[in-house]
């Protein structure tokens, strides 16, 4: 079971840097290749840069080649939430982190087969790793 975080967006705003705040709570993105995680392959866990709740691990990450960390699968089952998006003329998947709510990315269906198929590209500016 999840540990929900309430916040109002004031107290978002004051939490956040203004490109963490556009992605985070307004459901923004990075431009591609421009994320301090696309290229890492440092161990750890990587957390909710918003509410610091665990996410995804560093063992299911890999090179998508897309522009975004990608990851085939979150780090627990309950860690994040898949909500319809229907923005931008598109039918997508979004990825919100499950504790507080806010925009990670999408996922998409042409992750690695031998793992489910699933491919989460999710923002850096959404994360934060604890290395291990």
């Amino acid at each position: 079971m999840v540990e929900k975080v309430e916040k109002t967006e004031t107290e978002w705003r004051s939490l956040l840097t203004p490109m963490e705040f556009a992605v985070l709570r307004e459901a923004g993105t990075e431009r591609p290749w421009s994320g301090d995680y696309v290229s890492t392959h440092t161990e750890g866990t990587y957390h909710c840069r918003a509410c610091d709740a665990p996410l995804f691990r560093s063992q299911a990450k890999y090179d998508s080649h897309c522009g975004w960390p990608s990851f085939y699968e979150p780090g627990e089952g309950d860690a994040v939430t898949l909500l319809q998006d229907t923005s931008h003329g598109m039918v997508r998947t979004e990825v919100r982190c499950a504790a507080c709510g806010s925009h990670l990315g999408h996922v998409f269906d042409d992750g690695p087969v031998d793992h489910g198929g699933q491919r989460y590209c999710i923002n850096s500016v959404s994360l934060k790793l604890d290395e291990a």
